[in-house]
């Protein structure tokens, strides 16, 4: 029973958030404080840092297929960061890419409180498209994208750069509902449905899945092509 509050709609909200998984899955593996300090220095920016839901599938992800090599495009403020190295071999190595200089100096200093050693990571910054067309061929377990700009051009090299078996995580890959609405047709939405339609459709290069987790994230694992 709704206790006598003398406001409807604050009722309204409190019955609206019963049951409502997405806060509930969230909560499931708390952040430490250091991930939500992260966190908060990136909201300061205006930077996008993956979900604690998200967060806890990539750790999930890292231990399950013991990754040693991660690449990740879209560092954020580190928080992605902080939750892959928590399953990360002790001598893996990520290497997080991203345009701009400030969220590279936030991840670092994430990283520096969590007491990561430098050598388990690598920070790059400058023109994303161009830094991972030059990445090695068939080197990284992970390849994690949450960057929309060039995706197709980005989902390909990513094909190149994974080890067979490894896996492509696209974070943000429903845009939190706008690729599930057949109206909205903006370049964005329509760059995330084009991507997502390609994987689907290339069963001889992606074993792939899509999970309304976060904004959506589409994983898919590597499979030798046939042809």
């Amino acid at each position: 029973m709704i206790p006598e509050i003398g406001d409807k709609a604050f009722a309204e909200r409190l019955l609206a958030n019963r049951g409502d998984m997405k806060p509930y899955s969230n909560s499931f593996v708390p952040e430490t404080e250091i991930m939500q300090r992260a966190r908060a220095r990136g909201a300061d920016i205006g930077t996008y840092d993956t979900t604690p839901a998200v967060g806890s599938l990539l750790r999930y992800i890292t231990h399950l297929i013991g990754a040693h090599a991660i690449v990740e495009v879209g560092t954020g403020a580190g928080v992605s960061g902080l939750w892959i190295f928590q399953s990360l071999a002790q001598k893996g190595l990520l290497t997080s890419i991203d345009d701009e200089v400030e969220n590279a100096k936030l991840a670092k200093q994430a990283f520096d409180e969590a007491g990561i050693n430098a050598s388990r990571y690598r920070l790059i910054t400058g023109n994303s498209r161009e830094i991972v067309g030059k990445l090695a061929d068939s080197l990284y377990d992970i390849f994690i994208l949450r960057r929309s700009a060039d995706l197709l051009e980005s989902v390909e090299n990513a094909y190149r750069s994974l080890r067979p078996g490894g896996v492509l995580v696209i974070d943000r890959a429903l845009l939190a509902g706008k690729v599930a609405d057949p109206t909205q047709r903006d370049p964005e939405t329509i760059a995330y449905k084009e991507v997502i339609k390609v994987v689907k459709e290339s069963p001889n290069l992606w074993l792939p899945m899509l999970l309304p987790v976060g904004d959506g994230v589409l994983i898919a694992t590597k499979v030798e092509s046939l042809g």
